[in-house]
């Protein structure tokens, strides 16, 4: 009875199985295919993520891995070029595309450093023993104080002094005997020797005013009063009082801080909107909301090796004092890029520079005020002028390209009003100027370039092996089942 009951229950089972698939078969065969229908083929609408394409859902939703929208997978037209992709208005709202013209514009590129200040090596002096002998007084007895120039530093003994004024004195009194008749010659020859002893004092150290007391009083002295050189502030004091000293021992050093220098280190990439003569602005933090300017002076030739940075100068004019070396400062500069990675300065354009003071430009051929030196033209130091419509570069924004490394991809909408069509294309970009990228080759003005949305874009192609950004023949495959759809 067992037996017959398990046999009984799987005859049921293939009867049923039987009459399933007769219904099914009967209704294919009378169903009329679209074809005979009149009814054009379209495939079943799958939807699928632009991040992830391996998601394909029958109806739109979220992907499940990471939460983005799916957009619609619609057939492909035929005949669409290889790296041209067409969307549906749907898919456009929910992949938020957003586009831009290429245009020509003048671009400003902002670079930002830092650095401290130092002091004006040229503004520093030193106060030194012109003759050996012993310091009996110092009247600046500690580094740090004011001193104006021709100001009194040093009184120093030396012995040398005594016969060098003792010539001096014979010297004038050889001129003072002289005869109302005495011939030419010995007149001059008296006369030099006079001036030659005079000249030998002052080498010493003796002021005019010094060496003329000495011929007037007839008497020589043994001590010679150093004088101050320039005026600044005393920050070295390197002898003290008593202390014997040779010819040229270093006694003070004295800078001048009127004008200071601001040192700066650059970035490599940055270099290249770096020019001599250029206006930089900094801040410190001692003046808060305090914007202080000075002049791009020097750049160095060599780049630091371990910091790959490149050294600039900054001459700053410091007439109220509150720049103080040492100070740590935070610096930008502006750059107006044009073609070639030039700098468009119209203050600097068809303009004559000292190449080695850059605060020295005028308007035509000359010298230097400073040091003689022959002027040179502004654009042989990278300057063109903002009147040259040729020299305004192509630029796109710099969200538009998608860069490998090797390669920059940027997708431009082709004109079809009915349906939004991309073509992905291949640039030569030149260098980055703040939020945009000079187009070197590829791209024409007036063209629209994708600047949102353009890594799914590319995704899409991927799904297509086409030519995109991370393939760029196409060699990928598409997904099994899915050939001939695109986004």
């Amino acid at each position: 009875m067992k037996y017959f009951r398990k046999h009984l229950k799987l005859i049921i089972i293939v009867l049923a199985a039987a009459a399933v698939g007769f219904f099914i078969r009967g209704g294919c065969e009378t169903r009329q295919k679209p074809e005979q229908a009149g009814i054009s083929s379209q495939a079943e609408e799958i939807w699928t993520c632009s991040m992830h394409p391996q998601i394909r859902q029958p109806k739109p939703g979220k992907c499940p891995i990471c939460g983005m929208n799916l957009i619609p997978v619609e057939q492909q037209s035929p005949g669409a070029a290889q790296r041209q992709i067409t969307f549906t208005n749907e898919a456009m709202k929910l992949m938020e595309v957003e586009t831009s013209p290429v245009e020509r514009k003048f671009v400003e590129t902002q670079i930002s450093m830092v650095g401290k200040i130092d002091y004006d090596e040229t503004k520093v002096k030193y106060i030194t023993s012109w003759v050996p002998g012993r310091i009996d007084r110092l009247y600046v007895d500690f580094t740090g104080i004011q001193v104006s120039k021709g100001d009194h530093m040093v009184y120093l003994y030396s012995p040398d002094l005594i016969s060098a004024q003792a010539e001096l004195l014979l010297a004038a009194e050889a001129k003072k005997n002289l005869k109302s008749g005495s011939s030419e010659f010995l007149v001059g020859s008296t006369e030099d020797t006079l001036n030659a002893t005079r000249e030998k004092l002052r080498l010493l150290g003796l002021s005019a005013k010094q060496i003329e007391e000495v011929e007037k009083t007839g008497k020589p002295t043994d001590h010679i009063t150093i004088n101050a050189p320039i005026g600044g502030i005393v920050i070295e004091k390197n002898i003290n009082q008593g202390a014997y000293v040779e010819t040229g021992t270093k006694i003070y050093t004295i800078a001048d801080l009127s004008e200071v220098w601001v040192k700066l280190d650059a970035y490599e990439s940055d270099i290249v909107w770096v020019r001599y003569g250029q206006e930089i602005e900094f801040t410190i933090e001692a003046y808060p909301g305090e914007t202080f300017k000075g002049t791009i002076s020097f750049i160095s030739p060599v780049l630091d090796s371990q910091s790959r940075t490149v050294k600039l100068r900054v001459n700053v004019k410091n007439s109220d004092r509150k720049l103080k070396p040492e100070m740590f400062v935070h610096a930008i500069v502006r750059s107006k890029v044009a073609i070639g990675g030039d700098v468009m300065d119209p203050n600097m354009a068809g303009k004559w520079i000292c190449p080695m003071h850059p605060s020295i430009i005028k308007n035509v051929q000359g010298e230097c005020d400073i040091c003689g030196m022959n002027l040179v033209t502004t654009e042989s130091l990278g300057y063109v002028s903002a009147n040259l419509p040729k020299q305004v570069p192509l630029v796109i924004p710099a969200s538009a390209p998608l860069i490998t490394g090797k390669r920059a991809v940027v997708y431009v909408r082709i004109p079809d009003p009915n349906k939004p069509t991309f073509e992905g294309r291949e640039v030569v970009l030149g260098p980055r100027a703040g939020n945009y990228y000079i187009v070197e080759n590829g791209l024409s003005q007036g063209e629209i370039v994708v600047t949102k949305g353009n890594f799914k874009i590319d995704s899409a192609l991927q799904i297509q092996a086409k030519p995109s950004m991370m393939s760029p023949k196409g060699e990928a495959k598409p997904m099994p089942g899915h050939e001939g759809h695109k986004m």
